[in-house]
């Protein structure tokens, strides 16, 4: 092989189209954009209108409600919790608050504070965990296999 052969594969580089320039390309003079008016021009941004009449994201009617003030939070589940802990990524000697379970990979990021679920089997012994909800069932497991939850602010709800 030689550096004079060495080539891209056919139709790996694509000639972009000059559009306006002469005749001669097949997109010159208006460029394809068709002859006069708004959308001839340079700066056009019409999307969702319809020439007047009431746009159909406008005619549907609203539905539900979207509360400013509603919190996020991350939903866990305790069998995700005791796959991270028989893995050893996360660390159960201390408090398990939310931070700990951001540093173990559990969840990506802290929102609103963590949500502890039931579900699946939890068997871990001992752990301590630091929320700010937790299910009536997920409490129950955890204090069946002989950890405790501490809710932060109220007490634990459904």
């Amino acid at each position: 092989m030689r550096l004079n052969q060495i080539a891209d594969k056919p139709g790996a580089n694509k000639t972009k189209v000059r559009v306006g320039r002469g005749i001669g390309s097949g997109l010159g003079k208006t460029g394809g954009r068709g002859v006069k008016g708004q959308k001839s021009r340079s700066g056009v941004s019409i999307n969702g209108f319809e020439g007047g009449q009431m746009p159909l994201h406008m005619r549907m009617p609203k539905r539900g409600f979207n509360n400013a003030f509603a919190k996020k939070f991350n939903a866990v589940r305790l069998d995700r919790i005791q796959a991270y802990i028989d893995s050893g990524k996360l660390d159960v000697k201390g408090v398990v608050d939310a931070e700990a379970l951001v540093k173990a990979g559990v969840i990506r990021r802290v929102k609103d504070g963590v949500r502890l679920i039931n579900g699946g089997e939890f068997k871990a012994k001992k752990v301590t965990f630091k929320v700010s909800h937790a299910s009536a069932g997920a409490v129950a497991a955890v204090e069946a296999a002989g950890g405790k939850v501490e809710v932060a602010g109220a007490a634990a709800s459904e």
